[in-house]
């Protein structure tokens, strides 16, 4: 089992792909706005509209998703708020409204990501004809269909300036997230190739995310944040997959995460804060059983389903369902981002 070493090795060569780019550095300043690409690690809100595009029930959409802040569903796939949240309110910026469920102003910024979104575009995954009842997805939400909305939306936010240069100015004073990207791509390719098989699509993966930021730098993108792949072999969702396969030798003892030795974690963004709470619970005031979702199950019971458990105190929990972060971790998260995103000489997260 190695979902470790396709978290490490899309967070290393992704690093190296990035510094390449050339874009400026960030520093301590405030940004006209924010602009998000991404998955359910960043998503706002846009997951509940493309699932009701294919008549699929979203989960998310009722309680106790969005309890701990929000006291209600916003369509975050967390408790309460994610990183980009809390960056935002650091930064001065309003909470960025989603896409395609926002009729308002995007002036500040707007944010793109969508649930289960994928790198690589989505015809990849759908090779010959579905068998009868299957899932739709991944759907037409990948990078580059985020790409697409974002360059349909520039002309009225650029409308109220005057000539090509005002407009890559205004983008010049934004900040823009690119990801995570990569998780979906992984997940959906476990339930149909091998191991080998999914370790030739990493260049591919870092390609595309490559060329969507030098695509955002000709736009005007100065400033840009790249997150790095969650540790996939921590997850609920990973693990669960992977429980009939793996054997005792697969797992890291210390941690229980699904293991590979030979990992080299350079990129530290998702995936080393991450670890470290895994391997240090109790430094975040988590519970020893860190691997244990807050809300879901027993058994196949989805998060909001019937009889589902809902633990009585997601600040003591990393993860809030199969796959995603409590808002308590992504807070622990933000700060390692941010002390990077504020600092002035550091290019790119």
């Amino acid at each position: 089992m190695t979902m470790l070493w396709l978290s490490a090795v899309v967070s290393l060569l992704l690093s190296s792909s990035l510094h390449a780019a050339g874009a400026s550095s960030l520093s301590v300043r405030r940004y006209d706005a924010i602009f998000s690409f991404g998955d359910s690690f960043a998503d706002t809100g846009n997951n509940p509209v493309v699932f009701g595009w294919y008549s699929v029930f979203d989960p998310v959409t009722r309680p106790p998703y969005g309890s701990t802040f929000f006291g209600h569903p916003t369509g975050r796939n967390c408790d309460g708020r994610l990183v980009v949240d809390f960056v935002a309110e650091r930064l001065g910026v309003p909470l960025l409204p989603p896409f395609l469920a926002y009729n308002g102003s995007f002036r500040r910024g707007a944010n793109f990501a969508v649930g289960a979104a994928t790198a690589l575009d989505s015809s990849i995954f759908h090779a010959g004809d579905p068998p009868p009842g299957a899932s739709p997805f991944p759907v037409n939400t990948s990078l580059s269909d985020q790409l697409g909305w974002f360059e349909s939306l520039k002309p009225s936010l650029c409308s109220t300036t005057q000539g090509k240069k005002k407009c890559k100015d205004f983008f010049g004073r934004s900040l823009f997230f690119v990801g995570e990207f990569g998780f979906n791509d992984y997940e959906f390719f476990f339930r149909k190739k091998s191991m080998e098989e999914i370790r030739s699509f990493v260049p591919y993966i870092i390609e595309t995310i490559s060329i969507a930021i030098e695509r955002l730098i000709k736009h005007g993108a100065k400033s840009l944040v790249v997150p790095g792949m969650t540790p996939s072999g921590c997850t609920p969702l990973i693990l669960a997959m992977f429980a009939d396969q793996a054997g005792p030798d697969d797992y890291d003892p210390a941690t229980g995460c699904l293991k590979n030795p030979d990992a080299s974690i350079i990129y530290a963004d998702f995936f080393s804060p991450i670890m470290e709470m895994v391997q240090s619970p109790g430094k975040f005031g988590f519970e020893d059983d860190v691997l244990t979702i807050c809300c879901g199950g027993p058994g196949t019971a989805l998060c909001g389903d019937q009889g589902a458990i809902t633990c009585e105190d997601p600040s003591a929990r990393l993860f809030w369902d199969m796959v995603h972060m409590t808002e308590v971790a992504y807070r622990y998260i933000v700060e390692d981002w941010l002390r990077i995103i504020e600092s002035p000489g550091n290019k790119i997260i």
